[in-house]
C-alpha cells in the first residue's frame, strides 16, 4: 500500500505543477474550460489504451493456460504408453533370446545361398581356370577377363560371408584362398598380356585398335571393382587379396617406360662413326615425336574414354622423356658445332611447326605452357662452352690466316689483284666468309646470342689488325728504289696490306650493320668512326713510316749549313717519294688518298722538325734572305709534287706548304722592327703553334734581341687567337729540344 500511496502522491505534485503551469497568467484563466475538456478527452483516451492492453493480457494468459491444459493431458497419455510399452518390453525378452537360434539359422542360410549360387563356378573352378588361360594365350581379353572376373566374384563372396561368419578363422579362409590360388595367378597372367598391348600400342592402334579398346574396356572394369571393393571395406573392414589392383595407374606407368624406351632407342651412331651423329639423332627423335603425337590425335584418342585425356597424357610424356634425353646430351663432352645443333633444336626447332608448334597438335595443347627442356643454367653453360671454343678458334683460325698470306709475299709472283687491277689479298675474304658462316651458326639460336657473337668477332678483327701489325714490324723496312717495280716489292705489299686493312675494316662495318639490322645512324657512324681508326694506325706508323724513315739521311740536311750552300737533299727527298708511290698506284682511291694526306703531312712535319731543331742560325741579312728563298722553293716543290701525287684524289695539299712559306717569311725580314707583324700572321695562320716554336724560329733568325724575343712572346700571349676546331692542328706534334730553348720568361 505503501508504494501505491507515494505513487499518488507523485502524480498528484506532478498535476499540480502542471496545472500552475499552464495558469501562470490572468489571460489563461478564461481557458479553463478548454483545458479541461482537453485533459479529459487525454484521460479518456488512456483508459482506452490501458484496458485494451490488459483485455489482451488477459486473453494471452486465458490461452497459455488452455494449451498447459492441453500439455498435461498428453503427458499422461505418454505416460501411460510407456508403461504399456515397457510391460510388453518385459513380456518379450524371453522370447527374443528364443530367437538366437533363427539368427544363426539364418547366417547359416545366407552362407548356403552363396554357396548355391557360386556351386556351379566352385565345382568348375579347374575347368573355367583353363579356359581362361587358353582365351588370354588367344589374345580374347575381353572374354578371358569375362571369366576370370566370374571366378573372383565367387572367391570373393565367399570369403566376404566366411569374414561375416567368423572373420578369426584363418584356416576356413585360407582353404578359400588356396582353392581358388589360380585365380591370382590368371590375373597376372591378364595383366601382362594388356602391358604388351600398351607397350606397341603406337603399333596395334594402326594395325587393330580394337586390341587396343579392348585393354581399356578391361582396365575401366577392374576400375570399377576396385572402386566397389574400397567401399565396401568401408562399410565392413573387409577387402579380397589383391585389391586393389590400379590397373589404370599402371598402365600410365606402362605408357611413360614406352615413351621413354622410343626416345632414348633413337641413337644408332656415335661420334666416332658419324660426325653428324647428333644432328642424325635430333631429327629421328622430331620425326618420331611428330609423327607419334599426330597418331594418337587421330586414331589414339578415339580408344580411350574422353575423360582419360589421353593426348594430353601423351603429349606431356613425350615432353619429359625428350627433356630427360636432351639434359643427357647436354651433359656429355659436347663439340662446339654440337652445342650449337644441340641449342637450336631445343630452342627453336622443339616449339616449331615442325614438332610440337605443328598445326595438328596445336588445337588441342598450348605449348607455350611447356616447362623448358632444358633448364636456363645448362643453356648458359652450354653458350659459355661455346664462346670458349669459338674464341680459341677464331685466334687460332686468324693465326692460320695471316700465317697464309705471310707465305703468299714469298711466292716470286706480284700481289693478287681485283676486277679493277687493284691490289689486294684473299685474307679479308677468307677472315670474313668464317665470320659470316659463324653468325649464321650462332643465329640459329637466338639473336641474343647472335649479337654477343658478333662482339666477339669485332673485338677479335680488332685484336687482329693491330697483332698483324706486331707480327710484320720486322719487315718494314722497305727496300730501296733501285728495286722498286720487282715481284714481291715491299711497296707492292704495303700497298695490298692497306688494301687489306681498309677491305677488313669495311667488311666489319657492313657486317656490323648487316647482323644489327635495327640500329640508329649515330651508333652506326660511331662503329664506322671506329673501324676507321684502326685502319689508320697502320697508315701512320707502317707504311708512311718507312717512307719517311727511307729519307731520313735527306732529312737531317735540313736547315744545316750544307743545305744552306747548296744541297740537294729535298730533290733526293721528292725523287724517293714519288718512286715509293708509284708502287702504291693500284691502291683504292679512299686508301691511297689517306696515304698521300699522310706522307704530305709527315713531310712536312719532318721539315718544320728540322727548322726547330735549330741546326742553324743566320749570321746576316743576306743569309736569312738565302735560306727563305730556299724554304719558299722547297715549299713549292712539295705543293707540286703532292699536287701531282693528289692529281684526281680531290685534296688540297696548300695549306701545309704555306707552313713553310710563313715561317721563311719570317726569316726573310729585313725591318726587325716589323717582325711582330709577321709572326702575329704566322700565330693567325697555325693557332696550335706554341711559344717554344717562336722561340725556336726567332733563334734560328739570329737577330732578335731577348727583349724583342720577350716582347713578342708577351703581346702574342694578350692577343692570341683561339684555336678552330675545324682547322687540322700541324704543330701540336712538332717538339722543340728544351736543352736548347732560351729561358727568356720566368
Amino acid at each position: 500500500a505503501a508504494p501505491m500511496e507515494e505513487t499518488d502522491r507523485e502524480t498528484v505534485a506532478k498535476a499540480v505543477q502542471r496545472v500552475a503551469g499552464m495558469l501562470q497568467r490572468p489571460d489563461q484563466l478564461d481557458k479553463v474550460q478548454q483545458y479541461r475538456r482537453r485533459e479529459a478527452r487525454k484521460k479518456a483516451s488512456v483508459e482506452a489504451r490501458l484496458k485494451a492492453a490488459i483485455q489482451s493480457q488477459l486473453d494471452g494468459v486465458r490461452t497459455g493456460l488452455s494449451q498447459l491444459h492441453t500439455a498435461l493431458v498428453d503427458v499422461k497419455d505418454i505416460q501411460h504408453a510407456l508403461a504399456d510399452v515397457s510391460k510388453d518390453w518385459r513380456q518379450s525378452i524371453n522370447t527374443i533370446e528364443n530367437l538366437k537360434d533363427v539368427k544363426d539359422a539364418v547366417v547359416q542360410h545366407s552362407q548356403l545361398a552363396a554357396a548355391v549360387e557360386n556351386l556351379k563356378n566352385i565345382f568348375s573352378v579347374p575347368e573355367i581356370v583353363q579356359e581362361t588361360r587358353v582365351l588370354i594365350e588367344q589374345a580374347e581379353l575381353l572374354q578371358a577377363h569375362r571369366k576370370l572376373m566370374d571366378l573372383e566374384c565367387s572367391r570373393d563372396d565367399l570369403m566376404y560371408e566366411q569374414y561375416r561368419m567368423d572373420s578369426r578363422n584363418a584356416h576356413d579362409m585360407n582353404l578359400i584362398c588356396n582353392y581358388f590360388g589360380e585365380v591370382q595367378t590368371l590375373s597376372e597372367e591378364l595383366a601382362k598380356q594388356l602391358w604388351m598391348v600398351l607397350q606397341r600400342a603406337m603399333v596395334t592402334v594402326r594395325r587393330d585398335p580394337t586390341m587396343l579398346v579392348s585393354v581399356v574396356r578391361v582396365i575401366e572394369r577392374e576400375e570399377k571393382i576396385d572402386r566397389r571393393m574400397l567401399d565396401r571395406k568401408k562399410q565392413t573392414g573387409f577387402i579380397p587379396s589383391g585389391r586393389p589392383k590400379n590397373w589404370k595407374q599402371k598402365m600410365f606407368e606402362v605408357l611413360e617406360g614406352t615413351v621413354s624406351t622410343r626416345i632414348e632407342g633413337t641413337q644408332s651412331d656415335t661420334r666416332e662413326s658419324d660426325k653428324m651423329w647428333l644432328v642424325r639423332l635430333l631429327e629421328i627423335t622430331r620425326k618420331y615425336v611428330l609423327d607419334d603425337l599426330v597418331v594418337v590425335k587421330n586414331l589414339m584418342v578415339q580408344c580411350f574414354p574422353p575423360h582419360y585425356g589421353i593426348f594430353g597424357v601423351f603429349f606431356t610424356l613425350y615432353h619429359r622423356a625428350v627433356s630427360a634425353r636432351v639434359q643427357e646430351l647436354a651433359a656429355e663432352d659436347l663439340e662446339a658445332n654440337e652445342i650449337v645443333s644441340l641449342l637450336t633444336w631445343v630452342l627453336n626447332t622443339y616449339k616449331s611447326v615442325d614438332m610440337m608448334g605443328h598445326p595438328e597438335l596445336l588445337a588441342e595443347v598450348d605449348i607455350n605452357r611447356l616447362d623448358p627442356l632444358l633448364p636456363q643454367n645448362v643453356v648458359q653453360e652450354l653458350l659459355g662452352t661455346y664462346i670458349q671454343t669459338f674464341t680459341s678458334n677464331i685466334t687460332g683460325w686468324l693465326r692460320k690466316a695471316l700465317e697464309t698470306d705471310k707465305k703468299d709475299w714469298k711466292k716470286e709472283t706480284e700481289p693478287e689483284a681485283d676486277q679493277d687491277g687493284y691490289y689486294q689479298t684473299t685474307l679479308p675474304a677468307i677472315v670474313f666468309q668464317m665470320f659470316e658462316q659463324n653468325l649464321q651458326v650462332a643465329a640459329q639460336i637466338n639473336e641474343a646470342f647472335k649479337e654477343e657473337v658478333l662482339r666477339l668477332c669485332l673485338k677479335q678483327m680488332n685484336s687482329f689488325l693491330f697483332r698483324e701489325d706486331a707480327e710484320r714490324g720486322g719487315e718494314r723496312r722497305l727496300p730501296v728504289p733501285a728495286r722498286r717495280g720487282l715481284p714481291g716489292s715491299g711497296g707492292q705489299e704495303a700497298g695490298a696490306r692497306i688494301v687489306n686493312a681498309g677491305t677488313i675494316a669495311k667488311k666489319t662495318w657492313k657486317l656490323d650493320l648487316k647482323q644489327r639490322k635495327h640500329r640508329t645512324q649515330e651508333i652506326q657512324m660511331n662503329a664506322l668512326g671506329v673501324l676507321s681508326a684502326l685502319v689508320k694506325p697502320r697508315l701512320d706508323s707502317s707504311t708512311i713510316c718507312q717512307i719517311v724513315l727511307s729519307s731520313q739521311q735527306h732529312l737531317s740536311e735540313l736547315l744545316t749549313r750544307k743545305w744552306l750552300t747548296g744541297s740537294n737533299a729535298v730533290d733526293t727527298i721528292c725523287v724517293t717519294l714519288e718512286d715509293y708511290f708509284n708502287d702504291f698506284s693500284k691502291i683504292k682511291k679512299p686508301y691511297n688518298k689517306e696515304m698521300t694526306v699522310e706522307a704530305h703531312r709527315r713531310v712536312i712535319i719532318e721539315y718544320i722538325k728540322a727548322i726547330m731543331q735549330k741546326r742553324i742560325s743566320f749570321k746576316n741579312a743576306e743569309e736569312r734572305k738565302e735560306g727563305a728563298d730556299r724554304m719558299i722553293k722547297e715549299a713549292e716543290q712539295f705543293k707540286f709534287l703532292f699536287s701531282k701525287l693528289s692529281e684526281g684524289l680531290g685534296e688540297d695539299t696548300s695549306r701545309l706548304c704555306d707552313a713553310i712559306s710563313a715561317i721563311a717569311e719570317v726569316f726573310k725580314l729585313t725591318d726587325p722592327s716589323l717582325l711582330y707583324l709577321e709572326v702575329s700572321t704566322l700565330v693567325s695562320k697555325f693557332p696550335d703553334i706554341r711559344e717554344e716554336h717562336i722561340l725556336a724560329l726567332l733563334a734560328v733568325r739570329g737577330d732578335a734581341s731577348r727583349d724583342m724575343r720577350q716582347t713578342i712572346i708577351e703581346t702574342l700571349n694578350q692577343s692570341k687567337p683561339s684555336s678552330n676546331g675545324s682547322v687540322q692542328p700541324l704543330f701540336k706534334d712538332i717538339a722543340v729540344p728544351t736543352m736548347t730553348v732560351p729561358k727568356l720568361l720566368k
